[in-house]
């Protein structure tokens, strides 16, 4: 997720409860490109002990090769290399990258092409169901099989369905079936209940999940609990608010203005706070809070007074209540 999967946020996930693969937010592939610093800094130092998939988004063929050779050049400790094929942003796939890339196999073909012979290690793709409709979707896995893809991340909508349309599972049930390689199903995972049971539905081979670790970023280590038939973690309000402060501390430069510290952290908040008060109180202040000072308050009158710190953390998200901005999907998965 750009601007959320972060060096920070990946050492939050690290301490909370890891998933099985880190995918980084992507670097973008264009003439002039290079590397971006931050990515860079968090391959190299996320600390998770976890495997972590550079992520990529572009459509020229010599960029594509030169960027992927660069990350060798630095010998940049990645697992593989992922192509973003499901970023539904108007801004990005008005580029004919991203989920733009969807409406042309051909074009998708000639990336293939080129990253499997560049890429030295595993070859991952991400994508959506199709653009506006499935038209090339059968087309695009068979492309996956051709090219010996080695993962496949499928959200199971369209780009133009965004995060609000119903997610059709029955495509990843498909593409399970058809698919040479492992299908990580992607799409409103929101707790290990429902992960149980779209793995169930689909039969893929693991789940992808991104928005909802920023709700609750203890949702790695739940899977897995469930999983081994171990005692499911439940968190506390209390553990929110720890949560809370732990992300204050990964916004950014101590030396920033609190202000720009806080707008920043008001991205995760939108998502923690649709689990808070079904009446959206909290979110509602907490979106117009202007320092921590304020914020902390409004933090520990929803998550501490009263008794409140003891409460369970509900495990979905509240009916009615919505996080926004909506994030790109997902970049942290669990096999």
């Amino acid at each position: 997720m750009q601007d959320v999967t972060t060096l920070g946020f990946m050492r939050l996930l690290g301490k909370y409860g890891a998933p099985d693969l880190l995918f980084t937010e992507y670097f973008r592939v264009y003439p002039t490109s290079r590397l971006e610093k931050h990515i860079v800094d968090s391959i190299e130092h996320h600390e998770t002990g976890k495997p972590i998939f550079a992520q990529l988004i572009g459509e020229s063929l010599s960029d594509i090769k030169r960027t992927i050779e660069a990350i060798y050049e630095q010998e940049l400790p990645v697992t593989g290399i992922d192509l973003n094929m499901g970023c539904p942003a108007p801004k990005v796939y008005k580029k004919n990258v991203g989920g733009g890339l969807l409406r042309d196999p051909d074009k998708i073909d000639k990336i293939f092409c080129c990253m499997k012979a560049s890429i030295k290690d595993y070859f991952t793709v991400k994508m959506r169901i199709g653009f506006e409709s499935d038209a090339h979707f059968l087309e695009i896995l068979d492309l996956i099989n051709q090219h010996k893809a080695d993962l496949l991340s499928l959200h199971a909508r369209t780009v133009k369905g965004g995060y609000r349309s119903e997610v059709q599972y029955e495509y990843i049930a498909q593409a399970a079936q058809i698919a040479e390689c492992p299908v990580l199903a992607n799409g409103n995972i929101t707790s290990y209940k429902t992960a149980n049971q779209v793995l169930k539905e689909t039969q893929s081979q693991g789940v992808m999940i991104g928005r909802s670790c920023i709700r609750n970023p203890w949702i790695f280590r739940q899977i897995r609990e469930h999983q081994s038939n171990l005692p499911v973690f439940k968190p506390t309000f209390k553990d929110v608010r720890q949560y809370i402060e732990d992300l204050y501390l990964i916004t950014g430069n101590p030396e920033k203005e609190d202000r720009f510290r806080i707008n920043y952290l008001k991205k995760f908040l939108n998502f923690v706070g649709i689990s808070i008060d079904q009446e959206g109180q909290f979110l509602h202040e907490a979106r117009r809070s202007k320092n921590k000072a304020e914020l902390d308050s409004i933090c520990d009158r929803y998550l501490i007074d009263d008794g409140k710190a003891e409460l369970y953390y509900p495990e979905e998200p509240l009916t009615g209540l919505v996080a926004r901005p909506n994030c790109e999907v997902s970049n942290s998965c669990t096999l």
